[in-house]
Parts: C-alpha cells; structure tokens; sequence
C-alpha cells in the first residue's frame, strides 16, 4: 500500500510540473494569435448592421435625359451608406470587404478600363452585317415555315426521322460524330464498338509545381458524349450524357468511369464509378448508379478453411459472387451500350451493366440529337437503334400554341412597375411557348403591372428566321435583334433589354433572365418593394472577388480582363435593377462611351459598379435567385426545361413553392 501511494505522489508531481512547463507556451501561442488576429481583421468589429444595404461615395446622381412620354428626371438621392453598413444577405466579413473596397483611399478603379475589347468590337460588327443580310433574306422567304421547322434538326440532317442510325466500315477512325436527326425515346440504344488506345505522356503543371516529379503522366481516356443543339454560334453544345472512362484514373492508377452534364458551358456535379458499389438504395430504373469491379488497391478478406467448413455443416446457403475487372482495358476491343431509360440511361459493357446515370433537370430524351465519340480511342462502327419516328420539339405546329389566349398585352401607356427582358435563342420555340403559359400568366402580367418581352437574335439560317418572325408577328411578345446570334454577343441582348426599358415603357424596375429561367413574380415584385426606393437597386445572387479563368477552353485573357477579379455581379440566369441604372447604361451605349465584356453578367457589374461612384447602390443578395438548378421557396429557379416549367406552374397554382427535379 504505501509503495503504491508513493507511486501516486509521483505521478501528480510530474503531472503538476509538465502543466506548469506547457502553460507559458499555451499563452505565448494564444497571444499570437490574438495579434494576428487583430491585424488581419482590424476593423471588422466595428461593422454592425444596417437597415439599408448600400455602398457608395457622396456625389451627384448621374442620370441621362427624360424618356419620352414625360418620365422625370430623377432627383440625387439624399441617402448615404453608414460606415460600416453591411451588403444585404451577406455576413459581416464579406460586408467590410465591399464597404472597404469602397472607401480606399487613393483614385477609383475603373474595372476593365485597361481591356482591349477590339476583338468583341470586330466579332460584333460582322454580326451585325451577317445579320442585316439574314433579316432581308428572311423577310423574302416565301415557304412554308411550319413543315421547315419540323425538319430542321440540324446542318445536314435528314428531314425523317428513321428508326435506325449506322456508321461502320473502313479504317477505325480517332473520333466519330453521329446525328439522332429525332433525338431518342424509351428504350433506345446507342452502341459503339471500339479499341482504347494505349496510355500517352501528357504534361501536368500543378504535378510539377507540387514537386512530384517532372509533371508528367500516363493518360488513357476517352469520352462517349450524347449532345444537344447549342443555343449560339460560339457556344459548346450542352452535354446531356458526358461519359468518361479513365482507364488509368485520374493520374492515381486507379481506373474511373465519370459521368456528368454540361449546360450552357455549366458543368453539373459529377458522378464516379471507381469499382465501389452503390447502396442497394441508391438506383435507377432498379439498376445500381455503380456496380461492383476487382481493385487493385484494395484486399478483400477471404474466407477461411475453418468458417467455410462451418457454414457447410449448419447449412448456411452461400451465394456465389462474380468479379470482374474494369470493363476497358488499353489496346483492346469493347462493346459499349447506352441504353435509354424511363429515369436515365444505363451504361453496358460487353453485355454487363456497368453504370446507371440518372437524367438530369433540363433535359428530355428528344434533346439528345447527337452522339460525339473523342479522345484516346478507335471507333470501328455505332449503332443506334429503336429512334423515335417523331421530334415534337422542332414542329412549330405542336410547340407553338396559336391562340388567342397566349399573345401578349400592347405596351401600355401608362407606368408599370417591372419590365422582364428575357434572353432567349433563336430555335428555343418551345422554351418560349413554356414560359407564355406557365409564368407569364402572373395577375401582374395579365393586369398589365409587369411587361415581359423575349430578346432574340438572328440564325444563319433563313428557314428559323421566317419562323421567328411568324411567332413575332402573332404573339407580339418578341423583341428581334438583327445581328447574329453568338455566345460572345449576349451582352448586346443586354444592353438591349435596358434600351427597351428605357425608350419604350415607363417602369420603376427592370428584370433580366433567361429563357430556361422560371420566375415566381409575385415574389420578386414582394422583394423589390421591401427595399428603400430612394436608392437604386441591385438584387440578384451576388458574386464577390470571383477571379478570372486563365487557363483553359474558356479562358479569358489578360487583354479582355486585365483585373485581377471581376467586380461584384449578379448571376445572369435572374437579377434586378433600378431603372435609373439601366438610363445610365442606355445613355452610355448611345453615346458610344459604353465598354463591353464578353459575361453579361460579368459586364453588368461593371456597369453598376460605375453607376455607384456618383450614387450608392443597394447590393442585396440572395441565393434564392438559383444559378444551378432549383430549390424549395425559390425566387428564380435555373436550367429549366419546358416540361419542368410546366410542372413549377402546377405546383405553384396548388400553392407549393416545390422543385421539379426529375431524376
């Protein structure tokens, strides 16, 4: 006994001595981070909340001159940003960072002002030359645009719709492009036959910069893609289907099959098969998302002489289970199916299922008109099989609904509180007819308080023109843009939209959105009204130091962006401002002062951010205004099909605020 308490008197004198050894270092440590603290963020305490969301310096409001039809001029607000006021909708940090970036010292930034935008200058004067021919052109067409539109699915595709697609024959070739004039159906199938090439060096900077060797790797991969019609010259085809197969993964050795969309040069979030199997739970159309195959990396237990001697004599049953190896291997040949399914498509490998990927809000089966087969790859031949005989979306006769009931109210005379100027393409028939009878039916719209107008600009083909303008004529709710329609130009349409609301209706705010955007207006107009009207308006989903892409197939170059990040912006797909705004933009653009960048959205807060400089503008944010996809109690919701429009209106007129997001 007495040796084990003098064990314990031990003990706790060296427990005591090691606290009294590590306090002075605890309060060192403490005390340096006390004063980081207090260096880094010096300031930040004294931002409190404000009951106005704005930021700017003291001056004079600048306005152009009155609209036509007697709109005043606009008097200089007499409101001005609190120090210390915070962004609506953002926390106190990222408040400072706006009211500072503000309130530095030393002469304003002119975001872009070092930009050489020549290069947009020349892309849009031959758009506008290309455009005045493709007007006059279309104006002459004397056809019949409603048997034309049906058959126009695309350059060089055939006007019926057969049943089966082949392409077989001849040397394998390195990629393969193959149109689905109809798009596919329920059941449909797409089979390539190929060989995967052998891995090949490719060159990786971040591996280099990271010291792993010279950052150079062995690459084998290929991608198998289902593809839409893009929107606009200079825009990348949405990717309804994106299959990657990485036979060596990513860099790491380990095999990977990815799956994914892209819409309008938007990557979704991808799915990953690495040879884990998913939850029993977790499928589709009763298809596992990944099956099981043999990794390297991982060791499975196996069953002893002993347990398997046991499990004989209780007679436990044992289900016998099948390995196989990831389903490409290099320099050797396969045979891959998609098959199309009533809740995504299902990917087979030699006659095994492989991977099931689910479809994705946005898109239908008769959007898929086409098949792109590229990288590390030889194809020998693709089949499509059991094609639908029909594609719904491309007859005018069955998209556009001629009736009455759907044309658009004359601009009235009299002021309105919101004008929506909707971006769309020049093809997007029946994303328009979707939007005409799902939320362009709002009382607001239908009493006349909200004016909504599509913006659309010109195809390269004289066929879609004549369309358009025949939906033009009868609907009386389209705004034609005579200039070639590119993904470059968007910002035009822009610019267009704040032209209109200035010259052509009298309305306190303006709304731009797109046509794959669906709009709760009753909300928006609830919002806007919740907000000081003494000030001008900036609402949307906000952007702060978002820093230009360098890299890459969308870079932007340091001669269209010369900045180190853009200004705070809206997102494009659903945004807000005050009309005052907008007059400065028009009256800008009038005077050829006006500097463009190829983001709209990017190039409408560059706008804003200039307009701030003489009066404050109200930042208000909220993430309710979706850029990606939709969620319950939405504002806006983006990347919308028409079926999904339609099912939003359902949902809203049985008073739910709830997603459509099929699977």
């Amino acid at each position: 006994m007495k040796r084990a308490r003098s064990s314990e008197v031990f003990l706790g004198a060296g427990r005591a001595l090691a606290r009294r050894r590590l306090a002075p270092l605890l309060a060192a440590a403490a005390f340096a981070y006390l004063l980081f603290v207090s260096v880094k963020l010096a300031g930040f305490g004294a931002a409190g909340p404000a009951a106005a969301a704005t930021f700017g310096r003291p001056g004079a409001a600048g306005v152009s001159e009155p609209l036509r039809r007697g709109v005043e001029k606009p008097t200089a607000p007499q409101a001005r940003a609190r120090p210390g006021a915070v962004v609506s909708g953002y926390g106190r940090i990222t408040g400072e960072i706006l009211r500072r970036q503000e309130a530095g010292a030393g002469p304003r930034r002119r975001w872009g002002q070092l930009g050489n935008f020549t290069e947009l200058e020349r892309t849009a004067a031959e758009a506008w030359v290309s455009g005045a021919r493709a007007w006059e052109e279309a104006s002459a067409f004397a056809g019949d645009v409603d048997s034309i539109a049906s058959h126009d699915v695309g350059e060089g595709l055939p006007a019926e719709c057969p049943s089966s697609v082949s392409v077989s024959g001849g040397e394998a070739e390195s990629e393969a492009a193959v149109f689905l004039p109809c798009g596919l159906a329920g059941g449909s199938a797409v089979t390539v036959v190929g060989t995967a090439r052998a891995a090949r060096p490719e060159y990786v900077e971040a591996l280099e910069r990271s010291g792993a060797g010279n950052g150079t790797v062995m690459v084998a991969q290929f991608a198998v893609e289902l593809r839409g019609l893009r929107a606009a010259d200079g825009e990348e085809p949405p990717r309804i289907l994106h299959l990657n197969p990485r036979l060596r993964g990513d860099w790491s050795g380990r095999p990977v099959l990815e799956m994914n969309t892209c819409f309008r040069m938007q990557w979704g979030r991808a799915q990953r098969c690495d040879g884990t199997p998913s939850r029993d739970d977790d499928q589709v159309d009763g298809f596992r998302k990944c099956e099981k195959w043999e990794r390297r990396d991982i060791v499975e237990s196996r069953e002893t002489k002993t347990s398997s001697w046991f499990n004989r004599f209780i007679g436990r049953a044992k289900k016998p289970e099948m390995t196989w190896p990831f389903p490409f291997s290099e320099d050797k040949m396969f045979v891959l199916t998609i098959q199309a399914g009533v809740e995504g498509y299902h990917i087979n490998v030699g006659g095994r299922h492989v991977a099931s990927f689910p479809h994705r809000m946005g898109f239908a089966l008769e959007d898929a008109t086409g098949l792109a087969v590229t990288g590390g790859i030889d194809v020998h031949s693709v089949y499509a099989t059991a094609l639908p005989k029909a594609h719904p979306s491309f007859s005018l006769q069955q998209v556009l609904e001629m009736s009455e009931r759907w044309k658009a109210r004359p601009v009235p005379e009299e002021p309105i509180q919101l004008f929506v100027g909707i971006l769309s393409a020049t093809n997007h028939f029946s994303e328009r007819m979707a939007i005409r009878k799902t939320w362009m039916q709002f009382p607001a719209i239908q009493l006349g308080n909200v004016i909504a107008r599509f913006f659309v600009a010109l195809s390269h083909r004289k066929e879609i023109n004549a369309a358009l303008k025949k939906e033009a004529e009868y609907f009386g709710d389209i705004v034609i843009l005579p200039f070639i329609d590119r993904y470059e130009l968007v910002v035009l349409k822009t610019v267009a939209i704040c032209q209109y609301g200035v010259q052509n209706v009298t309305a306190d705010y303006i709304m731009k959105c797109d046509d794959d955007t669906f709009v709760r207006l009753d909300i928006v107009l609830q919002q806007i009204t919740t907000y000081n009207r003494t000030l001008p308006l900036y609402l949307g989903n906000l952007n702060l130091l978002h820093r230009p892409l360098r890299r890459g197939k969308w870079a932007v170059t340091y001669e269209e962006w010369p900045e180190a990040v853009y200004p705070p912006y809206a997102n494009g797909p659903g945004y807000v401002l005050s009309i005052d705004i907008a007059r400065d933009i028009a009256s800008q653009h009038a005077n050829h002062s006006l500097r463009l960048f190829k983001m709209e959205d990017v190039s409408m807060g560059m706008w804003v951010e200039d307009y701030n400089a003489t009066a404050p503008v109200q930042y208000v944010h909220s993430w309710r205004f979706c850029q990606f996809g939709c969620v319950d109690n939405y504002f806006t919701a983006h990347y919308q099909s028409p079926r999904q429009m339609l099912c939003l209106w359902d949902k809203l007129s049985a008073g739910r605020a709830h997603c459509c997001n099929y699977r």
